[in-house]
């Protein structure tokens, strides 16, 4: 018994051209999305952000592009599938109103995702943060790899990625938002001339910020702020500066190993807890001295009224 192939042939032969068809200018949008997109973004941000760092012109313009493009790309597969199933002889209509309803049914069980996407528009309106920005949401810290309407994804100092739903961010903490920050102390010894300190880490500074491998780094040259605290070994003198973002780490660190070789050079010191160990009797000896001491130190009245022993 041989198949007949004839009605399949016949129905690929009408169906078959538009289903491809269907899939070309699907295949189309996408790679018009991908390459439009960015610019027409291009243009809208640059005239919203005039003015502003390049850095951060680039940073919101790949992040709402990637959340464009993922949006069009969903809204493109959905009508092509449906426009597919129509062409399969798939009645959409009973489809659709299933759908209306499951959504409703859905969206009463689906509370959170509904205020992960709310939250995450207002995060791309409010421009709390962009791709490369280094931030703090949720109790957790780390570069901001990925944005979109539902989780934020950012990788920390560990190389750990960490997926967090838009839902749950409360307060966002943004590092490097237009420029960063040196924000540091630094301890010398109580004995040391704090005029002289100063002095020597504003010179270190104002040197780091006129290095030509450091300058373009540095917006505004590390200065003495004031003196901090009073610590157990030391005093604390707290250091600011301006630096683009991203780099106030590097600077930070950089400024540590010259104020270490410029506190060397100036003799100054850089104070550490000191512990005094003592063995044998010398506690002892020591508390036997300080009683003798303080019975000598007795004032003449108390001397007086002491009472006298006769042999």
């Amino acid at each position: 018994m041989t198949m007949n192939w004839t009605p399949i042939v016949d129905w690929l032969i009408e169906h078959g051209p538009r289903i491809l068809l269907i899939i070309a200018i699907s295949v189309a949008i996408y790679y018009t999305l991908r390459h439009f997109v960015p610019l027409l973004i291009r243009r809208a941000v640059s005239r919203t952000m005039e003015g502003k760092p390049e850095t951060e012109v680039k940073k919101r313009i790949d992040t709402l592009s990637n959340v464009f493009i993922e949006v069009g790309i969903v809204f493109v597969g959905i009508v092509a599938l449906f426009t597919i199933a129509s062409e399969l002889g798939i009645n959409i209509a009973p489809a659709l109103a299933g759908l209306g309803i499951a959504g409703i049914a859905v969206g009463f069980g689906a509370q959170s995702l509904v205020k992960d996407i709310f939250n995450g528009i207002l995060i791309l309106l409010e421009d709390h943060y962009t791709i490369g920005d280094v931030v703090k949401v949720a109790g957790i810290g780390g570069l901001v790899e990925d944005i979109s309407l539902r989780r934020t994804v950012l990788r920390d100092l560990d190389g750990i990625v960490h997926s967090i739903p838009n839902g749950e961010i409360g307060i966002a903490s943004n590092y490097t938002k237009e420029w960063s920050r040196v924000n540091m102390n630094v301890s010398v010894g109580y004995g040391e001339d704090l005029d002289h300190v100063i002095e020597v880490i504003n010179r270190v500074g104002k040197e780091m910020a006129e290095d030509p491998n450091w300058a373009p780094r540095i917006l505004k040259a590390p200065t003495v702020l004031r003196v901090d605290e009073f610590e157990d070994s030391g005093i604390a003198i707290k250091i600011l500066g301006e630096t683009k973002p991203l780099t106030q780490w590097d600077v930070m660190g950089e400024l540590r190993m010259r104020l270490k070789k410029a506190f060397d050079q100036e003799g100054i010191e850089i104070p550490w807890p000191h512990t005094k160990v003592f063995f044998g009797a010398t506690p002892e000896i020591s508390i036997k001295g300080l009683a003798g001491q303080k019975i000598s130190q007795s004032s003449p009245a108390q001397q007086a009224t002491r009472p006298k022993h006769h042999r």
